[in-house]
This record gives structure tokens, sequence and C-alpha cells, in this order.
């Protein structure tokens, strides 16, 4: 079952949107809140989702909050 959803990440630092969009089938908005916090947002299905959480954990990016709106 692939239920679409939107996902909210927040990671600390920050992040060029050109180098996560590349390859990746999510839709996805990057904003930058502060110098120490970025927002991604991203429209897809929790395998998508796992998938990226992988890529950043590969990529040494440190999760603050991932949380369904």
């Amino acid at each position: 079952m692939h239920v679409m959803n939107t996902y909210h990440i927040e990671i600390e630092g920050q992040v060029d949107e050109k180098s996560l969009s590349v390859g990746s089938p999510l839709q996805m908005t990057v904003t930058q809140i502060n110098p120490d916090v970025t927002l991604l947002k991203i429209y897809g299905d929790q395998s998508g989702l796992i998938g990226l959480l992988r890529y950043l954990h590969q990529q040494g990016v440190i999760l603050l909050s991932v949380y369904r709106k």
C-alpha cells in the first residue's frame, strides 16, 4: 500500500536543494529556517521517506525532527 503524505524533516545546518533532488522521485522543497536549521518538506509514501532518511544518514546529516503533516 502506497499512502502519500507530506513529511517535514528538520535537519541541522544547511543543505543544497539540488544535491537532494537529483535522482529523487520525491516532490521536495527546502527552506532555510535559520543558519543552523533546514526544513525539508517532501510529498511521498513511507518507503520514499525511509530512502531519503537513509541517504541523509549516509551523508552525515543530523536529524532534528521528522513528522507527518
